[in-house]
């Protein structure tokens, strides 16, 4: 197979763990008989320095022209102004529009071996496995109007919780059909109780879910959904919400792993074409230390393999090699028990050896 993939390093640690998952893809490609075309481009806040945008016109092309893209982080010190009329998140935002990705998938499954890392007792770990689906194209980030101004001698903000309903049920058909390969059970996040943009959501959950016969829906308001997230975790599927609820949760959810290290995403469309990244930002305090967790982001390069390029073989190869690799005690220092816990070196790997390991495992 033959696949365009454009990658965008972005800021911070993005360059490092990107590197990585390239590598891993570069593996995978020579095991399996590939072969994948790499084109990098800006995006974010160094966007911003080399070309005033964080969104430049031909990264956005050459994102459109792609098979795929992976993606870093965005954002830092040097760019986090809250009164600068042009931030890195920009980017990210406007990628996921120009693209028409809609719906963010992260899965969330511990790692056994990783228990010790998580706060939650292990017996409150066992059978978690839970895809969060998250709508990425509506709600409070993109409603209109939307902005700072002054009134009657104050300074005021406004932000616009907006959904319509095909925003609404093309999400939850998605979440609908990811829960018919899994355990069949959907739990819709809103917070209907209050917000009328969520009693439209859960009207069109329901009737979308109700297609899906073999399926179970649950509606749950967002507070309550965020307390079983850490009281009863194994409860949960696939979980569908809005975009801020599931901004929220998913990093939540991290805490179930033990690192956002961890953790990759999907962000897809209606179309193959989508763009992964791991969940966790640009760590600037970290970043050319050289001690950046880059499993979210060679995780993220698996989930690009299955849902882009319709390798699920080769997925499943890189998400095995991760499972080993730290079966058998690989740590980087976000994961490292200070009691030795798996790894009697007590030693963490750099960025680079985490990712020689796993590339040694395939």
């Amino acid at each position: 197979m033959q696949a365009r993939i454009v990658t965008l390093p972005g800021d911070g640690i993005g360059p490092e763990v990107v590197a990585e998952g390239v590598r891993v893809l570069d593996q995978v490609a020579t095991k399996f008989g590939h072969h994948f075309d790499f084109q990098e481009h800006l995006i974010g806040g160094c966007a911003m320095d080399a070309t005033g945008k964080p969104l430049p016109d031909d990264t956005l092309e050459a994102c459109r022209a792609a098979d795929a893209v992976l993606l870093g982080a965005v954002g830092g010190p040097k760019w986090d102004d809250p009164r600068a009329a042009t931030r890195p998140e920009q980017g990210l935002l406007g990628l996921r529009k120009g693209l028409g990705l809609f719906a963010n998938l992260r899965p969330v499954k511990p790692h056994p071996a990783l228990a010790y890392a998580s706060p939650l007792k292990p017996e409150n770990l066992a059978g978690v496995d839970i895809i969060v689906v998250r709508e990425l194209t509506g709600g409070l980030y993109f409603g209109k109007p939307q902005g700072r101004f002054t009134q009657d001698g104050r300074t005021r903000a406004v932000d616009t919780l907006d959904y319509s309903d095909v925003e609404i049920r093309r999400v939850v058909d998605l979440a609908c059909r990811l829960a018919e390969t899994r355990r069949g059970r959907v739990t819709s996040v809103d917070k209907a109780n209050v917000l009328a943009s969520s009693r439209l959501w859960r009207e069109i959950a329901t009737e979308t879910a109700a297609r899906y016969r073999k399926l179970q829906l649950f509606h749950m308001l967002v507070d309550t959904c965020a307390m079983r997230l850490v009281a009863a975790p194994s409860s949960f599927d696939v979980i569908v919400t809005e975009n801020m609820f599931g901004d929220i949760l998913t990093d939540e959810a991290a805490v179930l792993v033990g690192s956002m290290g961890l953790l990759p995403s999907a962000s897809l469309g209606e179309g193959t074409l989508g763009v992964y990244e791991p969940i966790h930002g640009s760590a600037p305090d970290i970043a050319g230390k050289r001690i950046a967790n880059p499993i979210g982001t060679i995780l993220s390069a698996a989930l690009l393999l299955r849902y882009s390029l319709g390798l699920s073989r080769e997925a499943d190869a890189v998400e095995g090699a991760v499972d080993r690799v730290i079966a058998a005690g690989g740590r980087t220092a976000d994961i490292l028990d200070p009691k030795g816990f798996g790894n009697p070196s007590g030693l963490a790997m750099s960025t680079r050896e985490m990712g020689d390991a796993i590339i040694g495992e395939l």
